[in-house]
């Protein structure tokens, strides 16, 4: 599986944008995905992510109620959808995939992710 990032931007505080992360190569039925970012001098960290299965989502608490993610599986594509931005979510988001067939819940540890798209940077500022 390949997958592609984009969606990315400059955007105000306050501000909403949706990036896509679509796959390639092979169906992303039975992968949880996931959305990780990264800012300058920081390390990559967890977002969000998406069981294959049910379609349980999970979020970091910095932005629960401002973010969502969704899938689309006839599409081989995953979404998030980011509202109220704030100058904090400035980074480069990174959307990775784990082949998951026993159905378990996504890890929020990016070494535990085998499939990385090349990243979409988003740009908080006024």
């Amino acid at each position: 599986v390949q997958l592609q990032a984009s969606g990315g931007g400059l955007v105000q505080p306050g501000g909403s944008l949706r990036l896509s992360c679509a796959a390639s190569g092979r169906s992303i039925r039975v992968y949880n995905m996931a959305w990780f970012r990264q800012a300058p001098g920081k390390e990559r960290e967890f977002v969000t992510a998406i069981t294959w299965r049910g379609g349980s989502t999970y979020y970091t608490d910095s932005v629960k109620g401002r973010f969502t993610i969704s899938r689309d599986n006839a599409k081989n594509t995953v979404y998030l959808q980011m509202n109220s931005l704030k100058l904090d979510d400035t980074a480069v988001y990174y959307c990775a995939g784990r082949f998951a067939p026993d159905g378990s819940t996504p890890s929020r540890v990016p070494t535990t992710y085998d499939r990385w798209g090349q990243g979409t940077l988003v740009t908080v500022s006024s």
